[in-house]
């Protein structure tokens, strides 16, 4: 007599398929590295946000110091980064640049009315005079929102207050009045409309 064993039994009645169980297998591992996927971009992510609140804690009880290592840390980082399209230190030599109020308005004021001739550019049929407040309606709501945007940030920080909210604000208004100026040189003025 001739015991039959379940893994005879499956095997002699084609219910055991290697084909199907190796296609089951793959199955199975696809979805447990999708899990794997999902889970690791999960746990990034919260790893993530714990470094950034420890980052916070530390800064808030160590004060100066842990903002001077993450400035030292972010420079070395972007400096990596940007060294094959803009030479090594490419952070230090930006910073080299002028960051007073009356420069950092100019350089915002000078970039955004650099684009005027291009937005007017779409609009040749339109009056030049409307063209040109509306320009300065669209670079001024520009400026205003990342304004607001930067002053929210440097607020929650706990520094915008003192000499930093002071450069801030000036220039802010420097900005402003350089629109004005900018409006104003490219009116046509009463003599030549006469």
């Amino acid at each position: 007599m001739n015991t039959i064993l379940p893994a005879q039994s499956a095997l002699a009645s084609g219910a055991f398929q290697p084909a199907e169980a190796g296609r089951q297998n793959s199955a199975a591992a696809s979805r447990v590295q999708r899990q794997d996927e999902v889970s690791e971009g999960a746990l990034r992510k919260d790893l993530n946000g714990k470094i950034l609140q420890a980052s916070l804690e530390v800064s808030i009880r160590s004060g100066n110091e842990s903002q001077a290592l993450l400035l030292r840390t972010a420079i070395e980082g972007i400096n990596e980064a940007l060294a094959p399209m803009l030479g090594p230190d490419a952070i230090q030599n930006a910073m080299s640049q002028d960051n007073s109020a009356e420069a950092t308005a100019e350089r915002i004021v000078s970039m955004s009315t650099a684009f005027f001739d291009a937005y007017a550019a779409r609009r040749p049929g339109d009056d030049p005079e409307t063209v040109l407040r509306d320009f300065k309606d669209v670079v001024r709501g520009g400026f205003e929102k990342g304004f607001g945007e930067a002053r929210d940030i440097l607020d929650g920080l706990g520094v915008f207050n003192g000499a930093v909210e002071a450069d801030v604000m000036k220039t802010r208004e420097l900005v402003l009045q350089g629109y004005d100026r900018f409006m104003l040189a490219r009116l046509p003025s009463s003599d030549q409309q006469a």
